[in-house]
């Protein structure tokens, strides 16, 4: 499904990198979840939204010392509601890039 012209629309005149990875999160939900209506018994049924955040986004996305300004949301989960009708799976969250094209390789 083609949703450029969607996510572009709520885009426009938006120029804060963080706003528009929240921006970015939300709709994606939203459209995904109209197509899970219109999907009702075939893929209708969504049970997980699977995500390929990789570590060093979780690095950069984390306070460790106290309190500091956010550096940014992860890149795919920036924006999610918190209360999803399907679980978050992130299979890739504590692998580096070459992990994952070792074994992509395998």
């Amino acid at each position: 499904m083609d949703a450029s012209e969607h996510f572009l629309a709520k885009l426009e005149g938006v120029s804060d990198p963080e706003q528009k990875r929240k921006i970015i999160g939300r709709e994606f939900i939203t459209i995904l979840l109209r197509k899970r209506k219109s999907c009702r018994g075939r893929a209708g049924d969504i049970k997980f939204l699977v995500q390929g955040t990789l570590y060093p986004d979780v690095i950069e996305s984390v306070s460790v010392k106290g309190p500091s300004a956010t550096i940014k949301t992860h890149h795919n989960v920036g924006g999610l509601p918190e209360n999803m009708p399907f679980a978050l799976v992130e299979p890739l969250r504590d692998l580096f890039k070459d992990e994952v094209r070792r074994m992509e390789k395998t």
